[in-house]
């Protein structure tokens, strides 16, 4: 500011009062200042403004690189944010940066309160985040923690996928577990818990897996090898989430097992990739517009009163039927 007022011959706080927008300078004077600081490159740093008094107007949402679906909470997260007039600031948990490294960069930053997606951090640690800064933890709750969460009802969504199994004559149908990944421990029981209710707990069978193309991609190997020694292949392959679903579906399609002809797979968060593959995949939906809504006004509203007792939001979930899920093999239309 003071090398704008020097080139434009006034004084530092005439300056001041152009850059708010604040009556007190001629109209001349005010091109004049506006020109010259374009000439030299000159912003105001609205950041630093808004620190000063206080406030940062910033929203830090804490994403896994990898996830695709959190790609499309973004994307649900940003217009809700300006709505409430505020920005928006990412940071990546990644291979070698864990989660704890992303939120301390977003605290560094002065966020005023925080989004994570897909957290897989301990109740104790999202509580003391929560007692920190206002927190929302979008896809995995951990009771007793101080924060909001927002989800899907897991169970509901795998005990439609079962069902929809089930009816094309499945019996054999195997769950790929999402390991320590947000919902898992929620899917894998609704999934023994569809197995007991259709009467077919003997066939119940669990794969430890994550929620990764190479997590389907090995699974989908671990079956084909069991195929070559003399063991059936299960007739369909319920993953823990759409990107291990494709994974399964690679290795698979690879080694010549069409879908759904001989095996049907199913997936979940109807991710925008789910779209994209040459078989539309069947999967469950997870609204993912009206769950950054909902994080974001927890936000807003916790900002506005920090000692709101913790809220939950449980979303229904969707069966969305594409290609990949059809009758069981041999079974007559």
């Amino acid at each position: 500011m003071a090398d704008v007022a020097a080139r434009a011959g006034v004084s530092r706080a005439l300056v001041s009062i152009v850059f708010r927008n604040q009556p007190g300078a001629s109209e001349e004077t005010r091109e004049r200042v506006l020109k010259v600081a374009d000439e030299i490159g000159y912003r105001p740093d609205s950041a630093a403004r808004l620190l000063a008094r206080g406030r940062s107007r910033t929203l830090g949402v804490m994403f896994a690189v990898q996830q695709i679906f959190h790609k499309d909470l973004i994307q649900g997260i940003y217009p809700e944010a300006e709505r409430f007039g505020y920005d928006v600031l990412l940071s990546a948990a990644a291979e070698g940066r864990s989660e704890a490294k992303a939120v301390e960069a977003l605290l560094g930053h002065r966020c005023e309160a925080l989004i994570v997606l897909g957290s897989e951090a301990e109740a104790a640690d999202l509580d003391e985040l929560g007692r920190r800064v206002p927190t929302v933890s979008v896809g995995h709750r951990a009771p007793r923690a101080r924060a909001d969460f927002v989800h899907s009802a897991e169970g509901e969504g795998v005990r439609q996928a079962m069902d929809h199994l089930v009816e094309l004559g499945h019996r054999r149908i195997v769950h790929i577990d999402g390991g320590r990944g947000p919902g898992s421990a929620e899917r894998r029981r609704a999934y023994r818990s569809a197995m007991r209710r259709h009467g077919l707990e003997p066939e119940a069978r669990v794969i430890p897996g994550e929620h990764t193309e190479q997590s389907g991609i090995e699974t989908g190997l671990l079956l084909l090898g069991e195929r070559d020694r003399g063991l059936p292949l299960p007739t369909a392959v319920l993953a823990g989430n759409d990107r291990c679903a494709m994974g399964v579906l690679m290795s698979l399609t690879r080694a010549g097992v069409e879908v759904p002809r001989d095996l049907s797979v199913v997936g979940y968060d109807d991710s925008h990739l789910s779209h994209l593959m040459p078989i539309g995949l069947t999967t469950v939906r997870q609204d993912a517009m009206r769950m950054a809504e909902h994080a974001v006004r927890f936000a807003m509203e916790r900002l506005e009163n920090p000692e709101l007792p913790s809220r939950e939001a449980v979303l229904d979930p969707r069966l969305v039927v594409r290609g990949t899920s059809g009758p069981v093999p041999g079974a007559t239309a």
